[in-house]
């Protein structure tokens, strides 16, 4: 049987047992999903990789020019001779996967219940160049809090699905698929899962199609966590437009964060979000034929600027949880489609508040910064965005893939940030 992303070996099975609001989600509703990458499959990646047409070294110091060679040599020799996809495909296949169509697309999500009869169900959305994998280590602390260092009361069940276009959903065929409608297929799916109370999170995109679900408000959706909200306020944001300097009246804090935002896009370190939202089909002929340009695309998104490329072996994400999701990308031949949610949302910045209309939310929001994230806006800013803030933190450490860095902080961040939405 043929999965969403077309691959004939990750495969498809019949029945699940009942959902939480009792109905039986079986046939051609929710689906039982199983992965098994065929031999031949990892066979042609290694030899891909060993086959790498390497360009002549960056003439530079440092990764001014883009990711240096000789640590994306070594990433790739280790990918190629030791990295081994079958421990990843086995950590998946340990949890419950399924399947379901929605608007003509199957969606791949993994959903884990607690045990906990009254745990508060939580969709979570990953971004780009992230995956479902940035969300494995979260699982257990979310769905079963006891055995973490927190109460057994702040358990959740646990959605994860996989944007259309990614991983192993299918592909969109046609245009609208932008965050506005993820969010809507994300409503339906809760509610096709039996969710009549939940809350969502997200960062990266994530943090996009979860404020838009808080927009529309659909039935059942309780309020929102974001860890990269968009709060750059109409005065900022217009002179950042123009490349001027900070506005007059700003606070220490919030002039520190406008020029941090303004040395970003200067020195070009968002030139893959400007690529991906002009010409993502002429990337992705690049990311689809060779795993080298692949990483070297991904390695050069903002989130990867402080990894060490896995000489820290302790430190998460460690070099094979990052080649667990550049994998994925790559055996379902998900980049270029990936890529295509930047040219849907194309001239709205993900940071700007009257971009995103946050001023339209009225559900309670949640925000987390992490130190080490590629923007870290001021509680000021968080405030004026989002007027039902009910609550804000600024973590002493993590960075962009939060939840990938530090899975405890982050589940903790969860708990106390939804519990005043739980019904006791």
């Amino acid at each position: 049987m043929r999965s969403p992303c077309g691959h004939p070996a990750l495969r498809l099975g019949d029945g699940v047992r009942p959902g939480p609001g009792g109905q039986r989600l079986g046939g051609s509703a929710v689906r039982p999903f199983h992965v098994q990458v065929p031999d031949g499959a990892l066979a042609d990646l290694r030899s891909r990789i060993a086959a790498t047409r390497w360009p002549d070294p960056e003439t530079v110091t440092d990764q001014s020019q883009g990711v240096q060679q000789a640590r994306l040599r070594d990433l790739l020799h280790y990918w190629g001779t030791g990295y081994d996809w079958r421990k990843a495909e086995a950590r998946l296949n340990a949890l419950p996967q399924y399947v379901t169509t929605i608007d003509g697309v199957d969606l791949h999500f993994i959903w884990v219940r607690s045990r906990n009869p009254n745990a508060l169900p939580v969709i979570i959305t990953h971004g780009w160049p992230g995956s479902v994998f940035e969300f494995l280590k979260v699982i257990d602390p979310l769905s079963d809090p006891g055995a973490h260092g927190g109460k057994a009361i702040d358990a959740f069940d646990v959605v994860i699905p996989s944007i259309p276009g990614y991983g192993f959903s299918g592909k969109p065929t046609g245009t609208g698929w932008d965050p506005e409608h993820v969010a809507r297929v994300w409503a339906e799916l809760m509610q096709r899962l039996g969710y009549n109370r939940y809350v969502a999170q997200g960062g990266d995109w994530g943090a996009l199609i979860t404020s838009a679900m808080a927009r529309q408000a659909p039935a059942g959706l309780a309020g929102i966590h974001l860890n990269l909200p968009a709060t750059v306020p109409p005065e900022a944001a217009a002179a950042l437009a123009v490349g001027g300097p900070a506005p007059a009246g700003l606070t220490g804090k919030e002039r520190a964060t406008y020029n941090a935002v303004f040395a970003f896009a200067k020195q070009g370190n968002s030139a893959y979000s400007t690529m991906l939202g002009a010409r993502p089909q002429t990337i992705g002929y690049g990311v689809t034929d060779s795993p080298a340009f692949l990483a070297a695309f991904m390695l050069g998104h903002p989130g990867f600027a402080q990894w060490t490329y896995g000489a820290a072996p302790l430190t998460a994400p460690t070099k094979d949880e990052v080649l667990d999701d550049f994998t994925l990308y790559w055996l379902t031949n998900s980049a270029a489609s990936a890529g295509r949610l930047y040219w849907e949302n194309m001239g709205r910045s993900p940071l700007i508040a009257a971009a995103q209309k946050t001023a339209d939310i009225s559900l309670p929001v949640a925000v987390t910064v992490f130190p080490e994230d590629v923007y870290r806006p001021p509680e000021t800013w968080v405030r004026r965005a989002y007027p039902s803030l009910i609550y804000f933190h600024e973590a002493d450490k993590g960075g962009h893939f939060a939840a990938w860095e530090q899975p405890q902080l982050f589940a903790e961040e969860l708990r106390a940030a939804f519990r005043p939405l739980r019904k006791f």
